[in-house]
């Protein structure tokens, strides 16, 4: 069902030119109101049956309902704060008694009067004067909330948000768990800093970027796929701690965990390890639900979490052993590891290693099998080109992810410190490049000159914003954390 009735629709601009012949702007410049509607709610809560509120006040919003009683009726409207009640009477109004029900459900008005409280117990504000405030032309849904296209209330968000509560109290919980992050990391000493969102070398994930050029520069630039080697380059300038909340772009496909453009947390912290970045992250998202009002235990898609008891650790190889049922290591030849993915059902690419073979069947076999939050420690090295080198196994590096409900929502390394040994892997990157892998990553000259100037040990991690609110909303779609998701053009 589509929003717009073109005969509605039509009736109502010819309204709109009937008001300006009777000369009544019907978009007006401003209204100047005392109160929110919510504001109304708590002032007067405590009016008794019938008693009226001492002052006159002037509110607005749009309309949402209209009920009419012969010489007097009532109307709803909703400013995006609350709901509240009109009382509409004509000997208060007059003439504009009828000039206020032919109004249209979703016009936007502004009202003076009394707030009291009606004989049945409803706060109403007692409507002396109204303005129409703005005209709408078009019709609001009256059957919206579960459309089968669900993709129409991403494309016309605004109208979703009007008629769906639900859906914006999706994204004040959103808003609400992005200021406690920053609480979380303010409180600890952290700085918030910005970093570039166009580069010149795109780094710091392995991901498809989108380019761009700029004219005065006469050069390519990219748009970030992650903040990483900017915010390590601001460790080696002198910042102990630093983190930032911002948006980051790849080139990739669209499903319900991935958007083009996405909202990410990293941070960094100087003389810290991968362990360092683990208690972080659980001791932030514990703070952030109970800042939310979430319990211990919360719910996602039907499935209980308890957030409250010591997370699970293991490694990535004790993973796929114990949950996964196949038992991997870097012993075995190439020959067997592919005969695994090829029964697991992962593609590997032709070039891959055995490193990155192990990485697709963990992701295959484990990764949608791990429901309560649980990190997975030690990636292998092939994968991860900014970790430090795991001390026990040259083929690891010091790497965790956080897995809930099967989504990784969070990554964390013990940073590469070494300027020769990340060289090394940079030019190993470039060449998976040459050889067509359009993820693989830049050699950035600039990055490795700030390594040689001395990166202390580093802990660092990110964590997309997005996954971790669409978990604490009991979201099933990233689309339903993002206020404009990019959708594919309709035919």
């Amino acid at each position: 069902m589509e929003v717009d009735s073109s005969s509605e629709a039509d009736q109502r601009r010819r309204q709109v030119e009937e008001l300006k012949v009777k000369g009544i702007e019907p978009y007006k410049a401003g209204f100047k109101r005392t109160h929110p509607l919510n504001s109304l709610i708590e002032k007067y809560g405590t009016l008794e049956a019938g008693e009226h509120g001492a002052e006159e006040i002037s509110t607005a919003g749009r309309i949402r309902a209209i009920r009419r009683h012969g010489k007097a009726s009532f109307a709803v409207i909703d400013d995006g704060s609350a709901s509240f009640q009109l009382y509409l009477a004509v000997d208060r109004l007059g003439d504009k008694y009828e000039e206020f029900l032919a109004l249209d459900i979703g016009d936007i008005v502004g009202v003076r009067g009394p707030v009291f409280r009606t004989r049945r117990g409803e706060l109403s504000v007692d409507v002396g004067e109204y303005e129409l405030l703005t005209k709408s032309l078009q019709p609001l849904p009256e059957k919206w909330h579960g459309l089968k296209d669900v993709e129409i209330r991403y494309r016309r968000r605004y109208v979703d948000l009007i008629v769906n509560p639900e859906v914006r109290l999706v994204f004040d919980q959103r808003i609400k768990i992005i200021r406690a992050i920053r609480d979380f990391f303010n409180e600890r000493g952290f700085l918030e800093v910005e970093t570039p969102m166009l580069q010149p070398i795109p780094g710091g994930a392995t991901a498809k970027p989108f380019i761009t050029y700029h004219n005065a520069l006469d050069m390519n630039l990219y748009m970030r796929v992650a903040p990483e080697l900017y915010l390590k380059r601001l460790i080696v300038g002198g910042y102990d701690k630093v983190y930032e909340i911002n948006r980051n772009f790849r080139n990739e496909g669209i499903s319900i965990k991935h958007n083009p453009e996405f909202t990410m947390l990293e941070t960094y912290q100087a003389y810290a390890d991968y362990h360092d970045m683990m208690e972080l992250t659980e001791t932030m998202i514990k703070q952030v639900a109970v800042a939310i009002g979430l319990g211990d235990t919360i719910t996602y898609q039907g499935v209980e979490l308890d957030m409250k008891r010591p997370w699970t650790k293991m490694t990535l190889l004790e993973s796929l052993k114990q949950v996964g049922g196949v038992e991997l290591s870097f012993a075995m030849d190439l020959a067997e590891l592919r005969a695994v993915a090829a029964k697991a059902g992962a593609t590997v690419d032709p070039a891959a290693g055995k490193g990155k073979i192990i990485t697709e069947v963990f992701e295959k076999l484990v990764e949608p099998n791990l429901v309560e939050p649980t990190f997975i420690l030690d990636y292998p090295l092939e994968v991860t080109p900014l970790a430090r080198q795991h001390p026990d196994n040259p083929n690891l590096v010091e790497r965790f992810e956080l897995m809930i409900c099967g989504r990784e929502i969070a990554n964390a390394f013990t940073e590469l410190t070494d300027p020769i040994e990340q060289r090394r892997r940079f030019e190993a990157q470039a060449a998976l490049r040459q050889a067509g892998d359009e993820e693989a990553q830049l050699l950035d000259e600039d990055f490795l000159r700030a390594l040689e100037i001395g990166l202390p040990p580093t802990g660092g991690l990110g964590i997309g914003i997005d996954r971790l609110v669409m978990i604490l909303t009991d979201s099933a779609s990233i689309r339903d954390v993002l206020l404009f998701p990019h959708l594919r053009k309709k035919d």
